[in-house]
C-alpha cells in the first residue's frame, strides 16, 4: 500500500499511540493502488461496541483518492468507494466520527442511515503575507500581544513536555475538571510526534522566569493545528496566550501552511480563534446508533435538552 497522504490524525502512527491496539482501517485497492480509506476505533463499554473518536483527534473519516474527471463522474465515484466502506465496517452500537472539512458530501452516509451534526473549526489560509496575516487579527487582539511582549513574556521553542502537562491540568482544574485524558498518553504521542518531527511545543515565560501557559501544535504537510493549550490560571492577563499563539501562527506562515485552531463548540474559546482572523469552516459530525437501548437513551436525551431550552 502506498504511503498515506490524509492528515496528521489518520496516520497510522498517530493511532498507534492514541488508540494502542484499538484501531483498524478499511482500505479500497485497485491495481496495486489506494483509492479509500476508512481508520476507525473501535471500544467496549458497557457491553456496547463503539465506534468512536480517540482523544486529542481532530478528524477521522474517509480519504478518497482525488479524481481527475468530470464532477459528475466524481461524485458517483465518490458514492461507490463510501458505499463499499460503509458496508465493510464492523458491527456497532454506535458509530461517531467528526470529518474533515475537505470532506463535503456525506450523502452516501445519509442513505445508509447515518446522521449529521455540523460542527465548526477556525482556519488561517492566506498565509504567504505574515503583515496581511498581522493586519486581518482583531485589534484588541493584537493589542493584548503587544502587552505581553511590553510586559517581558517570552515564549520559546521547548521539549519540556511536563512543564507542559502541568500548565495544561491547570486550566481543566480552574474549572474543577479532571485532565480528559492521561498524562500518559500525551507523553506517548509526545514521543510519537518527536519521533516524526510533527510537534511544535512552546512554552512562554514571565521576567522572573515563571512559566504562564504552554502551547502544544502538531503539523502535517498541509497543516499546523492548535491541539492543546494550558496556562497558570493566577498568570492569564499577561496575554501569554494570545503572544504563544500568535508565535505558532508565524511558524505557519514561514513554512507555508494552513493554521487550524482545530475550532470549538465553546463559545469563548470560538471567539479566541476567531479574535486571530481565522476564517469559519463549517465540517461533519457523522453517527449512526444500532441500539435499541442507546436510540431510546437519546431521544431521551434530546427531550431533556429540549425541555431544559424551554
Amino acid at each position: 500500500m502506498p504511503p498515506f497522504q490524509g492528515t496528521i490524525f489518520c496516520t497510522p502512527w498517530w493511532l498507534d499511540a492514541v488508540a494502542t491496539g484499538e484501531w483498524g482501517e478499511i482500505t479500497i485497492e485497485r491495481d496495486g493502488q489506494l483509492f479509500a480509506r476508512l481508520p476507525y476505533v473501535e471500544k467496549s463499554r458497557w457491553g456496547f461496541r463503539l465506534l468512536n473518536m480517540p482523544p486529542l483527534t481532530q478528524t477521522l473519516g474517509p480519504w478518497l483518492r482525488p479524481y481527475p474527471g468530470k464532477y459528475a463522474n466524481r461524485l458517483s465515484e465518490e458514492k461507490s468507494l463510501i458505499t463499499e466502506l460503509i458496508e465493510r465496517l464492523p458491527p456497532f452500537d454506535l458509530f461517531v466520527q467528526s470529518f474533515h472539512y475537505s470532506f463535503t458530501n456525506w450523502l452516501p452516509f445519509y442513505w445508509k442511515g447515518f446522521q449529521q451534526t455540523t460542527r465548526y473549526t477556525y482556519v488561517i489560509e492566506a498565509l504567504d503575507d505574515l503583515e496581511q496575516v498581522w493586519g486581518n487579527i482583531d485589534s484588541k487582539t493584537r493589542n493584548i500581544v503587544r502587552k505581553a511582549g511590553k510586559l517581558g513574556i517570552v515564549v520559546e521553542e521547548s521539549d519540556d513536555i511536563e512543564t507542559f502537562i502541568e500548565l495544561n491540568e491547570m486550566t481543566f482544574s480552574r474549572q474543577g475538571l479532571p485532565l480528559p485524558y492521561s498524562r500518559d498518553l500525551v507523553r506517548r504521542l509526545d514521543s510519537a510526534c518527536v519521533e516524526h518531527d510533527a510537534r511544535k511545543l512552546y512554552i512562554a515565560y514571565g521576567k522572573d522566569g515563571k512559566p504562564h501557559t504552554g502551547l502544544y501544535c502538531v503539523q502535517d504537510q498541509h497543516t499546523v493545528y492548535h491541539l492543546m493549550q494550558g496556562g497558570d490560571p493566577d498568570l492569564r492577563s499577561s496575554g501569554a496566550n494570545h503572544l504563544a499563539t500568535w508565535e505558532s501562527i508565524k511558524f505557519a506562515v514561514k513554512m507555508g501552511k494552513v493554521y487550524d485552531f482545530e475550532g470549538s463548540m465553546i463559545e469563548p474559546v470560538e471567539h479566541f480563534c476567531r479574535s486571530f482572523g481565522a476564517k469559519q469552516k463549517p465540517y461533519f459530525q457523522i453517527s449512526k446508533v444500532n441500539s435499541v437501548p442507546l436510540k431510546m437513551y437519546q431521544d431521551i436525551r434530546d427531550w431533556l435538552r429540549l425541555l431544559r431550552g424551554a
